[in-house]
């Protein structure tokens, strides 16, 4: 079983940010923070874990860093008994907010495994997205990280903003590979409603996807999921991608059990004043399958042979044999990560 907790909170927003995240409600963390306990108290009651069901637990946002570590104190005091004792527990971070103090308040609670917002090491890169933080807080940040014993240490980065070019992303991975890092999360580059991009700040370079995977991947990082590179692979990432039971804490988070999405408030002060008001979308048999596909095949999670009906497995092994896809005894997978949509398409056509 996985636990999200969702951290609405930022210093500043980034123009390019379209999550469940807000720069003037600070004055509401306490209240937040203990509306989640509540929250949680319910929620434990319904996934009923046992002790040391809880495999991983991410926190995200939003920044989490922008959180005292001691308002996090109460909510690690309830799920403490639940918890695995080698669980990975992640916080996503911000350069210029995750202190030493803070990441020291983390690592006393057990989180084990920082993710950094960098998104690039290029100053003026980093301006154009709005970002708070610069090329020396970022490594700083990552540096004293691993000087504090952090045992995993993840980065993002961003490709095909406008003005991106083969030899800034290659300098900005290089620079990423200085540093005592065991993950990185590279993204493309998107345009959604309500945030201050327009289509002109980003470009279209496929080549740059391709590029960006080539030059993680040929410096020793495994290509586990579309987005995604790493000696470590994380846990909890992998958990979403086969469907696992997922606890989902806070205004915006969402949570999954057995077949039931489960939608808490996403205004901060509508969840403060109701974090038990919270929708469910029970999801067909159908849209699981078409789930666990989509999934499996954007990941090397993969998928499992025995939940495909006869008319998808032939299709799927029409792939195999054309060299589109790999088979073992259980799964079939996908070598080629970038073309995970249209495999997917075809079995479900």
């Amino acid at each position: 079983m996985l636990l999200y907790l969702h951290i609405p909170y930022c210093d500043s927003k980034c123009h390019y940010c379209s999550f469940n995240s807000y720069t003037h409600k600070h004055n509401t963390q306490n209240r937040y923070m203990q509306s989640i306990c509540v929250q949680l108290q319910y929620e434990l009651e319904r996934f009923k874990p046992s002790h040391g069901d809880i495999k991983t637990i991410f926190i995200g946002g939003g920044t989490p860093s922008t959180i005292n570590p001691s308002y996090y104190q109460d909510f690690f005091s309830i799920i403490k008994p639940y918890i695995d004792p080698n669980a990975e527990i992640t916080a996503e971070a911000n350069p210029n907010s995750a202190t030493a103090l803070w990441m020291n308040g983390m690592k006393a609670l057990r989180v084990n495994r920082l993710s950094f917002g960098v998104q690039s090491f290029d100053d003026a890169k980093l301006h154009n997205l709005g970002r708070a933080h610069n090329k020396i807080q970022a490594i700083d940040a990552i540096k004293n990280a691993h000087a504090m014993g952090f045992e995993h240490i993840s980065l993002d980065l961003i490709y095909n903003a406008r003005g991106d070019t083969k030899e800034l992303l290659k300098k900005d991975i290089d620079t990423a590979f200085s540093l005592p890092i065991d993950h990185i999360s590279a993204y493309e580059l998107t345009i959604e409603d309500k945030t201050n991009f327009t289509d002109k700040d980003r470009q279209i370079d496929d080549s740059l996807a391709f590029f960006v995977a080539e030059e993680i991947t040929k410096k020793g990082f495994e290509h586990y999921e579309i987005s995604n590179f790493g000696t470590y692979q994380s846990r909890h990432n992998k958990g979403y991608w086969d469907l696992e039971n997922y606890i989902g804490i806070g205004a915006g988070a969402v949570g999954f059990l057995n077949d039931t999405r489960l939608y808490p408030l996403t205004d901060i002060d509508g969840y403060i004043a109701n974090p038990l008001d919270i929708k469910e979308e029970r999801l067909t048999s159908e849209e699981i399958l078409t789930e666990k596909i989509f999934l499996g095949l954007r990941s090397t999670v993969g998928i499992e042979i025995s939940i495909l009906p006869a008319h998808i497995r032939q299709k799927a092994d029409f792939l195999v044999n054309s060299g589109k896809l790999a088979k073992s005894a259980t799964r079939y997978y996908n070598p080629n990560l970038f073309l995970s949509d249209e495999i997917a398409l075809y079995l479900m056509d």
